[in-house]
């Protein structure tokens, strides 16, 4: 990228492109295939189908960004189209979630009817590194909750941004990041 196009925000980039410059959706692509990526592999689980939805989210985003709302934040767009492949992918996979379990109060009841669910002695000994471990619990939790981890903390979006990029009311989005923390606590300490 050339650091004249670095500079630019993302709103800038798209009106050069559409007004002509090729160079500037390349900048854009390089600036959001690392998060978009790590977005929809948290929130699918999958490496492999990451990379696959990631290439059609910017798929869609070459074949739509001349109807981009100028009035909405370029960020939050591409996280929600990623966001919609990311769905329509699990969707076509249907597999049985852990979380497809849950009650309206966000409690699963399959979880209090399974054997303890902690791991042994000899596998926590196994896995020391902390880092393996929080990767782990992300993974446990139900995909709603690790989109909005994903987007808070590994894209630093604001609750307000995560909201419009997930088309999720505020207060949905924000009970989520509660919930999330707070199964995190558990899955981690148990």
């Amino acid at each position: 990228m050339s650091s004249d196009m670095n500079a630019l925000a993302d709103e800038q980039l798209v009106e050069a492109y559409r007004a002509g410059d090729e160079t500037s959706l390349r900048t854009l692509f390089e600036r959001y295939v690392g998060p978009v990526y790590n977005f929809i592999c948290r929130y699918v689980g999958s490496d492999g189908d990451a990379e696959d939805i990631t290439q059609d989210v910017f798929v869609s985003v070459w074949k739509n960004i001349k109807r981009f709302d100028r009035n909405r934040k370029f960020k939050t767009w591409i996280f929600a189209i990623a966001k919609n492949a990311s769905l329509n992918w699990i969707k076509k996979k249907k597999p049985i979630l852990f979380s497809a379990f849950e009650n309206a109060q966000g409690e699963n009841v399959l979880a209090d009817t399974l054997s303890d669910p902690a791991p042994l002695p000899d596998e926590l000994l196994a896995d020391v590194d902390l880092a393996r471990k929080l990767s782990w619990a992300v993974a446990q939790l139900n995909p709603n909750w690790r989109a909005v981890l994903s987007l808070r903390y590994d894209n630093q979006l604001t609750f307000q941004e995560i909201s419009e990029a997930l088309s999720e009311p505020l207060d949905t989005v924000k009970s989520r990041h509660r919930r999330a923390l707070l199964h995190l606590k558990e899955l981690l300490s148990g």
